[in-house]
């Protein structure tokens, strides 16, 4: 039986509606879990956004792990955005049962491992002790950093010294752990690096900030990783 006559019209206009309507597939991923062989072990990742998309990986502290940024929504918004989160569970940490492996050679094998072009490489405390050595070893890897009052700094400070990479620092006006001092001191020594305190938060500061750190977290993910 023929549609009366527009019906065509109003059924292509409804399908191309609810086309539209659908969020791009970015927007509908969750963080999903995954590993990768490292060493003689493993590293539990959790993951969102688009596989093969610009991507931002996050670390994490002494007191956390990988599910904080799921927790954070973190992973989430960077999967809005049109990049892919991935959060690192350490040695130890999480879903990553310790093993031996030398944590200034670790972060290095792990973004080989992974097989991103040149991420973003998110560095908050303890973590620092993983992430500094790729940074001034393996810079090219990486596309940016985003030091998150991580410790080391100093012992790296030679090597950091006129680094080409671009680089934020985050900080906490309060953070008694990594002082404030310690982020000057670091856009200091690398070119062109860019600073954020967020007044009245302590070390752990993208807990107490989140929407400051989520916001200038994407702002500088997406000016490196579309350059």
């Amino acid at each position: 039986m023929p549609l009366p006559r527009g019906s065509l019209g109003c059924l292509l206009l409804s399908c191309l509606a609810c086309a539209c309507s659908e969020p791009p597939p970015a927007m509908n991923q969750t963080p999903v879990a995954g590993e990768v062989e490292l060493g003689g072990g493993r590293i539990h990742t959790l993951a969102a956004g688009a596989v093969g998309g610009p991507a931002v990986v996050l670390l994490h502290g002494a007191r956390f792990s990988a599910e904080t940024w799921r927790e954070l929504g973190t992973l989430e918004l960077l999967a809005e955005r049109g990049l892919r989160g991935i959060a690192v569970d350490l040695p130890g940490f999480g879903g990553s049962p310790s093993f031996e492996h030398a944590a200034e050679a670790l972060v290095g094998e792990l973004l080989e491992g992974l097989e991103l072009d040149r991420p973003v490489l998110v560095s908050p405390s303890m973590s620092g002790r993983y992430a500094l050595p790729a940074v001034v070893g393996r810079s090219g890897l990486l596309a940016g950093f985003v030091a998150v009052a991580p410790v080391g700094i100093p012992d790296f400070a030679d090597r950091l010294e006129g680094l080409e990479l671009p680089t934020l620092a985050i900080w906490g006006g309060e953070d008694r752990i990594v002082p404030p001092e310690l982020a000057q001191r670091l856009v200091e020594l690398v070119p062109g690096a860019e600073k954020l305190v967020l007044k009245g938060a302590g070390h752990p500061c993208y807990l107490e900030r989140p929407e400051d750190f989520h916001r200038a977290l994407l702002d500088f993910a997406e000016r490196v990783l579309t350059r």
